[in-house]
């Protein structure tokens, strides 16, 4: 017989049974042990049609090969950058990968990025040991100038993207911000100073009830009702 034991977004902790019977399908964040599919760990379960997946709450971030994430400059020397990934693990920005540029042998490299400079970074390798290389060239990778850097956990990002882009779109329509996700949970926000402490506000809040159904119409009632703006769900990208 085959039970399903939860309901479509409901919280879960390690271990706990999801599902009983060969006709359900465990995914990412799930296991099956002989006719049970159980959770690996806290998260929100995703049901589709007889596919159960876990969407984790906690946890570091794990960089992935293509994932454009924001990145700090944390070292400089002489074959590139370290830069922090937001991760157990930092990465390499070689010089090759950093600028088009001819760069002469021990030039100065803080004219282009210096400690603590934050850019957007794509991750172009991980190895098994953990060593990570990004690369800055590409759409859209440059240094990130101005603004404010504020961070969520990483697992939430897909909330504050939201569907085809759609609740980041959101914020950014409210408050006239320039926004970037990185896959690592740093978020870049460019605008006038109360503008980007209203979509630091609001970002945090998808961060609080990621979990949350309906979620989509209470980000866009608070909006409203904090800029007076009649505003539009739909999809869009990252600038």
């Amino acid at each position: 017989m085959e039970t399903l034991k939860v309901k479509n977004r409901d919280i879960v902790v390690p271990g706990e049974t999801l599902a009983e019977g060969m006709g359900f399908l465990p995914s990412r964040g799930t296991y099956r042990i002989r006719k049970e599919i159980k959770a690996q760990r806290l998260g929100m379960i995703s049901v589709d049609k007889k596919v159960i997946k876990l969407i984790p709450l906690t946890g570091a971030y794990l960089p992935k090969v293509g994932d454009k994430i924001i990145v700090k400059v944390i070292d400089i020397m002489m074959s590139g950058w370290r830069v922090d990934t937001r991760s157990a693990y930092s990465a390499v920005l070689g010089l090759k990968d950093a600028t088009s540029d001819y760069i002469a042998k021990g030039a100065d490299l803080t004219q282009y990025f210096g400690l603590e400079d934050h850019m957007i970074a794509q991750i172009t390798n991980v190895t098994s040991q953990k060593l990570i290389d990004v690369t800055m060239r590409g759409p859209g990778l440059r240094k990130l100038r101005g603004g404010r850097i504020i961070t969520v956990n990483s697992h939430k990002v897909p909330r504050v993207i939201g569907k085809e882009g759609s609740m980041v779109t959101m914020v950014k329509q409210a408050t006239d911000c320039n926004i970037i996700v990185g896959q690592n949970g740093r978020i870049w926000i460019d605008g006038e100073p109360e503008k980007e402490i209203l979509a630091e506000e609001a970002i945090k809040k998808i961060e609080k009830e990621a979990h949350t159904a309906g979620l989509t119409d209470s980000i866009k009632k608070f909006l409203e009702k904090k800029t007076s703006k009649k505003l539009e769900v739909k999809g869009g990208s990252q600038k």
